[in-house]
C-alpha cells in the first residue's frame, strides 16, 4: 500500500501581557500539561480563523492575530502507543479580547495560567511539546512576520470535499 505521510497541521497562540505569557494547563495522555493556547486547524477555517477558534474555546478570551510568530514543525513520539506524529504549527500573536465569564473552557483544559519567561523556562519537563518554549523564545526575541504570508485561498472556505 502507497501511504502518504501527512502532517497534523496546528495553531497557536503567543499572548503575552505585562510581561507574562498565557498558558492553558491540560489533560494529555502524558498528564498534566502546559501550553500555549493551541490546537488542530479545522476543515474550512484559515490558519488566522483556527487560532481564534483556539483561544476562544481554551481561555473563554477573543483574540485576533496580528503577526505570525513562526511555522514549527516537530515530532512526537507516544510511547503507550506507539503513535507517531509529526507537526506543523503556524504560531500567532496578537490582541487578546474580551473574556466571557460564562463560556466554559475546552474539555481537557483545567485552567489557564499567566507565566514570567523564567517560570516557563523553568517548567519545561511540563510543556505538552519543546514549541511551547520556543515559540515564546521566538516572540520575546521580537519575531514577527506579516499576516499576508500564510495565504488561504478561497476553495479552502468551501469546506471539506
Amino acid at each position: 500500500m502507497d501511504t502518504r505521510w501527512k502532517p497534523s497541521v496546528t495553531v497557536a497562540a503567543i499572548i503575552e501581557r505585562d510581561g507574562r505569557y498565557l498558558l492553558v494547563e491540560e489533560h494529555t495522555p502524558e498528564g498534566l500539561c502546559l501550553n500555549n493556547p493551541a490546537g488542530h486547524l479545522d476543515p474550512g477555517e484559515s490558519p488566522e480563523q483556527g487560532v481564534a477558534r483556539e483561544t476562544l474555546e481554551e481561555t473563554a478570551h477573543s483574540f485576533r492575530p496580528t503577526a505570525l510568530v513562526g511555522v514549527y514543525v516537530s515530532r512526537f513520539q507516544r510511547a503507550a502507543s506507539q503513535e507517531d506524529i509529526t507537526y506543523l504549527r503556524f504560531a500567532y500573536c496578537g490582541d487578546l479580547g474580551a473574556f466571557d465569564p460564562d463560556r466554559a473552557l475546552d474539555t481537557g483544559i483545567v485552567r489557564t495560567l499567566w507565566m514570567t519567561p523564567d517560570e516557563i523556562r523553568a517548567s519545561a519537563a511540563r510543556h505538552r511539546s519543546p514549541l511551547v518554549l520556543r515559540c515564546i523564545e521566538d516572540h520575546l526575541a521580537g519575531q514577527r512576520y506579516p499576516m499576508d504570508l500564510v495565504f488561504t485561498d478561497a476553495s479552502v472556505m468551501s469546506g471539506p470535499r
